[in-house]
């Protein structure tokens, strides 16, 4: 080689050739090592020993959350540019942390309630293809929050959603199930499409995927590509809302949920809404502060919107209890995106924008643990009446005392009643972030939404008590499912007892 093309090799050989720091990205990486290995042992397991795959893989769920201690001590980038160590594709830093712990920590409890599952199926769900997507999405979901570019991100998004298409139709033979899925991938590959669009808008006016370089260089736009930015926003913002459930991109959400597997309903419910949250913020408060008059109105009409057309949706299920409880659920998760909307919104307004994001991150946290403790109970109560409606649960308390107060409590931490002051905390916290804000109208709408809740909710819980109808017959509680109620019921009742608590750990350090 001339002397000629070795220097011109080598700084090119400098600017891409890096060292990966991988203690920053082994959550998701071990996930996804994992989900490979139960893959390829499925093959060579025989058909009894199948539930060692269940095992192995809430072992690597559990080994990836264990891995975010030693991150704990300071910030930690890697895919960095060569000579800018503040822009990179990978950071983990507090924010990333706090929604890895929230994502693994869910995909963990949903494995937990998918080993009985799965052993009850009777061959219906095959073993190896469900916990490989499983493990698939959750190590796209970890990687999501760590995304600092728009490529990476957008990768990580459809790495967590192409395996959750299949887990809601993976039900062999079940119409309702295919349904849900063709529903659910159908509206998701149009919200990627959308989000692609306004990426390629925004990539278009600012030379960069790099969330931070955009935020600088965005600000400096103007002529004919200001249109085209503008555009760009409006676009991205309408491909997340359809990733948030966001009214009114949210039709996709009660069919869905009934259709699949309860425990993937709970996977989606959690991890799956966590994912459109955190790339919404990622989007608007890092890459976008400057647009805030645009996206923060947007936001705060949505959160309005679907807060009330949630609730209220829910209440129509009370209307008679021959409807699913998994779609009141459905209806409910709705509800609860709209407060999750609120202080996204309100940091476009406020003067401490990172105290609003915390207040999102502390909201998630708290329904994520009281949700999938609901899910795990209308697991129990679905092993014995499939259909699962609302009626079923009448006289739980006579039948399952233990469970029955555990869902009672879990629904009261939603309802934001006490003894779940946890839910009380959450949502006076985000009703703050948005008066704080000056957003009093939003703050007055959330406080009407949450009295409606109110009465489903507690309608629901006073029928756990009632005389139960016929004889009443115990449940057999299985492992798994005892150790999901357990962990989501512990975790409650500890954060009622100290809310603050929640707050301290979902203090971001976004910026």
């Amino acid at each position: 080689m001339s002397s000629l093309a070795q220097s011109l090799a080598q700084p090119l050989a400098e600017s891409v050739v890096q060292s990966v720091d991988w203690l920053a990205v082994a959550p998701p990486t071990v996930t996804a090592v994992v989900a490979l290995a139960v893959l390829v042992a499925d093959l060579f397991v025989e058909e009894r020993k199948k539930a060692v795959l269940g095992w192995t893989s809430v072992a690597g769920l559990a080994a990836a959350l264990l891995l975010l201690l030693p991150l704990l001590d300071g910030d930690r980038s890697t895919f960095c540019l060569t000579g800018d160590a503040d822009v990179c594709s990978y950071t983990a830093d507090r924010f990333t942390l706090v929604i890895q712990f929230l994502v693994l920590g869910g995909a963990l409890l949903a494995a937990l309630l998918s080993v009985t599952a799965l052993k009850d199926a009777n061959k219906e769900l095959p073993e190896g293809e469900f916990w490989f997507l499983l493990l698939s999405s959750a190590a796209g979901a970890a990687l999501l929050p760590a995304s600092r570019d728009l490529a990476t991100l957008i990768v990580a998004l459809e790495v967590a959603s192409l395996p959750a298409f299949a887990l809601v139709g993976l039900r062999h033979g079940d119409r309702k199930s295919s349904e849900a899925a063709l529903k659910f991938f159908l509206s998701s590959v149009t919200a990627t499409a959308v989000s692609l669009m306004g990426i390629s808008f925004v990539y278009a006016s600012t030379s960069t995927l790099y969330l931070t370089q955009i935020a600088d260089r965005i600000q400096h736009v103007d002529g004919q590509l200001q249109t085209l930015t503008q555009t760009g926003v409006v676009l991205t913002l309408i491909g997340f809302a359809f990733k948030t459930a966001a009214v009114p991109f949210h039709f996709w959400v009660p069919d869905t949920y009934v259709g699949a597997p309860l425990p993937v309903a709970a996977y989606l419910s959690v991890v799956g809404k966590a994912v459109g949250f955190t790339g919404l913020i990622l989007i608007t408060v890092i890459a976008l502060p400057s647009y805030a008059d645009v996206w923060g109105p947007a936001l705060a009409a949505l959160a309005a919107l679907t807060m009330t057309v949630g609730n209220v949706g829910a209440l129509r299920q009370q209307a008679t209890r021959a409807y699913s409880a998994v779609r009141l659920l459905a209806w409910s998760s709705v509800g609860q995106a709209g407060y999750l909307l609120v202080p996204i919104a309100a940091a476009a307004y406020s003067d401490d924008a990172e105290r609003s994001i915390g207040s999102t991150v502390a909201y998630a946290l708290m329904y994520a643990a009281v949700n999938l403790g609901a899910f795990a109970v209308a697991a129990l109560v679905g092993r014995t009446k499939p259909l699962n409606r609302i009626s079923d649960y009448r006289g739980l308390y006579a039948r399952n005392p233990l469970s029955a107060l555990i869902l009672a409590f879990f629904l009261l931490c939603l309802a934001g009643l006490p003894p779940g002051i946890i839910g009380l905390f959450a949502k006076v916290t985000v009703f703050s972030a948005a008066v704080d804000a000056g957003l009093g109208w939003l703050a007055v709408i959330m406080a009407v939404n949450v009295v409606i809740a109110l009465f489903y909710y507690l309608q629901w819980t006073t029928l756990l008590f009632r005389a139960p109808e016929g004889e009443a017959v115990s449940h057999i509680v299985p492992a798994p499912l005892t150790a999901a109620m357990a962990l989501t019921g512990v975790v409650g009742i500890a954060l009622s007892g100290a809310p603050q608590l929640i707050l301290r750990f979902a203090d971001t350090g976004l910026f």
